[in-house]
């Protein structure tokens, strides 16, 4: 097993970059490993860490398809029916409480 290289902050070598930066140029890490790591020292917790890939070996991004379109909308709506009251709300419904703000303020009776 062999131990990644680690960059500080903002000096890793060119050519690699994090998944975020990827993304940013229309690319994924398509199925490479990591091959270093960035990291940035915080004062209470551990170090923040970020993982870097190779650009050159990047793939596109693949594109969205009608399908997955449909399964993206159906998800989001999932996220905005409260199970509870079955209404289709303009808020996602926060896990936290699991139910819309109106079922959570004003329980329902039940028999």
């Amino acid at each position: 097993m062999s131990t990644l290289p680690v960059y500080t902050w903002r000096l890793a070598p060119d050519g690699l970059a994090t998944r975020r930066q990827l993304r940013a140029a229309g690319l994924r890490p398509g199925g490479q490993d990591v091959v270093a790591q960035v990291e940035r020292s915080r004062r209470r917790r551990g170090p923040l860490v970020a993982y870097l890939y190779r650009v050159d070996l990047a793939k596109p991004v693949r594109p969205m398809t009608a399908n997955r379109w449909a399964a993206l909308e159906k998800a989001n709506d999932a996220r905005r029916r409260c199970p509870v009251c079955r209404d289709h709300l303009p808020y996602v419904i926060p896990t936290s409480r699991g139910m819309c703000n109106a079922c959570a303020d004003f329980p329902r009776l039940t028999a």
